[in-house]
Order: structure tokens, then sequence, then C-alpha cells
């Protein structure tokens, strides 16, 4: 190794043993790494080297937008849900596979969805009109679920989301919940959930079906089958991938920021008055779409200085870049100012990056703000929300999410 190349600063074995001895939250361990080894620091988790976490800006934009041909993804937690989909692939068939999907999501893509996600926002708004008519109480995640899932399956299908597929789709929501308890092997995980999976595979080739015999309300389904005439690898069985794949992202973060942004707010009303997408924007600093990006270097490299052998396994955190103080003065306050002509941000693109950042950044980037706002634009102006009670901690799986249920009335 060259003078001037430093081995990457380790988080002491003692401190994973206290981790450990403790129970905490992984997140916790990569906090204190961060703390106390900096922003790219090693873990030693066990097996074959450590970990290498990743929080540095120029630590991210290295290995996310500049070299993701040497930080790849591998075997993605997900997969036995989401198959070979858009999420999990690698190499050539995920280039195949984002080149086919970006369109839809993307510029003029976008206008297609502008109906289907105005009028899912306008159904909710509705039920919230209920609410506030009767006094009911009602589960403000449970709405935004409903909200999210709502608006993708418009995108998908073409067709609003009905009650007998809303019911079947919370299969989804299980497995997703279930992963961080799920066995380490692959065949007795699918084995713990496949109930679930055989749901979730039923609405699928359903809606397959219904796409191939219809054509009055096309969607990214109906073009994904378009697709197959001139792609033969899209099989039936890879348009189910993506189109859960699509489902999970398209709905699972979407609905968990905007469960995060009230609780915010039930905190700082203060913040009531902001502009939506400042709101969105600072929700998502706090609470990122995707929390830990997981990388595993091919090659040896160079990373900031810092040595990278080939086969370490790298953990890009946008949840801890964007609560270091270096970056974000007062991290942990609830600031939507910071995102607006009179607030001020880090300089460095990769200080923020809650859809990820590079080529994988997340596809659908443009339609969550798109219908995030289009939903806070009819229900804030309206609606104060008052919890009953809101949860005590986060959960942490394919987002962070609130551990637990978030009843609440509305005031109008």
């Amino acid at each position: 190794m060259s003078t001037d190349v430093r081995a990457v600063p380790e988080l002491p074995l003692s401190a994973v043993g206290q981790w450990q001895a403790g129970g905490g939250d992984l997140v916790e361990l990569l906090a204190r790494a961060q703390r106390e080894a900096g922003g790219i620091a090693a873990i030693p988790l066990g097996g074959d080297g450590p970990t290498v976490l990743v929080t540095d800006p120029v630590g991210v934009q290295h290995v996310l937008g500049r070299h993701p041909d040497r930080y790849v993804k591998r075997s993605h937690r997900a997969r036995m849900l989401v198959g070979d989909g858009v999420l999990s692939a690698t190499g050539d068939a995920w280039r195949r596979q984002r080149r086919l999907l970006q369109s839809q999501f993307t510029g003029t893509g976008m206008r297609r969805y502008e109906q289907r996600i105005a009028e899912a926002a306008q159904r909710t708004a509705d039920r919230w009109a209920g609410y506030a008519r009767t006094g009911e109480t009602f589960d403000v995640g449970e709405e935004m679920r409903r909200f999210a899932l709502d608006t993708v399956w418009r995108a998908l299908t073409g067709h609003e989301m009905d009650d007998a597929t809303d019911r079947e789709l919370r299969s989804v929501e299980r497995v997703v919940a279930a992963m961080p308890t799920l066995p380490t092997n692959a065949a007795d995980a699918r084995d713990a959930v496949a109930e679930d999976l055989a749901r979730i595979d039923a609405i699928a080739q359903a809606a397959i079906n219904a796409a191939r015999t219809t054509h009055d309300s096309p969607g990214v389904l109906r073009d994904l089958l378009e697709a197959s005439s001139q792609h033969p690898e899209y099989t039936d069985q890879l348009i189910r991938d993506e189109l859960v794949t699509l489902i999970v992202a398209g709905h699972e973060t979407t609905a968990t920021t905007l469960t995060w942004l009230y609780l915010l707010l039930d905190r700082h009303p203060e913040a009531r008055t902001a502009d939506p997408q400042a709101l969105v924007s600072e929700t998502l600093r706090l609470y990122p779409s995707a929390w830990m990006l997981p990388r595993h270097a091919v090659e040896d490299d160079v990373l900031a200085g810092h040595h990278i052998a080939a086969g370490t396994d790298v953990l890009v955190c946008p949840y801890l870049t964007h609560r270091d103080p270096s970056l974000w003065p007062d991290p942990e306050r609830f600031d939507p100012t910071r995102f607006t002509g009179t607030g001020t941000r880090p300089a460095h693109l990769a200080a923020y990056y809650p859809f990820g950042l590079g080529a994988r950044a997340c596809l659908g980037t443009q339609f969550a703000l798109r219908e995030t706002t289009a939903l806070l634009e009819l229900l804030l102006p309206t609606y104060d929300v008052s919890f009953l009670s809101t949860p005590a901690r986060s959960a942490y799986s394919i987002t962070v999410r609130p551990d637990g249920p978030t009843p609440a009335v509305l005031r109008t």
C-alpha cells in the first residue's frame, strides 16, 4: 500500500461486543462508528474482513456516483419478494430493465400519471372529510399506506385499487415488516412467509392477465407486456417481479414519509404553514427513503485516501449523512427552511441523497415527490391532525418507519 493511502479507521472490537451484549439496533452501532472513527469507518462485524461504513459526502459520491461498477449490489435482502425486478437486478439485466422503466417516471412519462395521482389524492381527501364530520378515530399510517398503494396501483394498472386488492396486498407489508427477523437461509426465509408470497403471486398474475386482455386504461404493466414482444426476457415471471418491485418501492417509502411528516408536524406545529415541498424534503432528510445502501467492492480501490480491498462490504448510510452535525447544523431539529430560499444546506451534492445517488438512484423520485405534494396540497390547508398517541421508537427495515400505530382525530 502506498504511504499516502491510509487504512480505514476501525471501531474497536470491544465496542461491537458492547453493542451485541446490549441488544442495540444496528443504527446505534453505525452512529457510534461514525462518531468515533469518522465518515469512512471500518466495523468488525465478522466474516472475512471489516465492513466499511461510508457517510462522508466525498466517499458517498465516490461509491454511488462515480464508481458504481466498482461498488455493486449483491443479493438484495428483498429478493425473495421482488425476485429479479430492477431493485435487485445487477449487470446487463439491470441496465436493460432500468432503461425500459426510466421513461415511465421522468419527463413526458410523468404527465400520464398526473390525473391518476390527483384522483388518488382526492379519494383520500374525501375520506378525511368523512373523518372530520364524524370525529372518527383513524390511523394516519394506515391512511398514508392506502393512499400510496392506490396511487401506484393506478399507475401500474390504470385502475383505482378496490378493497379486495387492498386486503390482498397487505401481504406485501407483512413480508417487508418481517424481513429483519427472517432466517438468514433463503429457503427458510421463504418458507416463513410462504403464505403471503403466494397471495402476492396470485394478485400479480391476476393483474397481468387483466392487462393482457383489456386496453382501456393503459399503465406500466401494459407497457411491460408490450415490451415482451421485442424482449423475450420479459416473461410473466419477470413482469411479476417488476410489478411487485414497483409496488414495494412505490408505496412503502411514500407512505412512511407522509406518516413521519405528520408526526413531525405534531411536535412542531409552527411548521404547518411551510411550503409542502420543503416539508417533504426536510422529512426525507431525517427519514430518507432508503436509510442504508449496501454495496460490495469488486476490486481494490482508494476511497477518499483510504484503501478498500476487493471483497469488502460497504454500507452507505444516508440516515447518518443527513444527521451529521458537521454538515447540518442542529441536525436533529425539524426545520423545513433548510430547503427554502431563506435557508442554508450543504453545498456538496452527496450531503443529501434520500433517494440514493448516481446510476442506481431511485427511478420513482419524481413520482414520489409529486404524489406527496399533491396530497399535502389538499390536506394541509384544511385539516389539523391531533394524535391520540405516537410511537416511541423507529423500526429499521427497508425504510425507517414509526414502530407502532398512529391513531388520530381531525380538527378543521
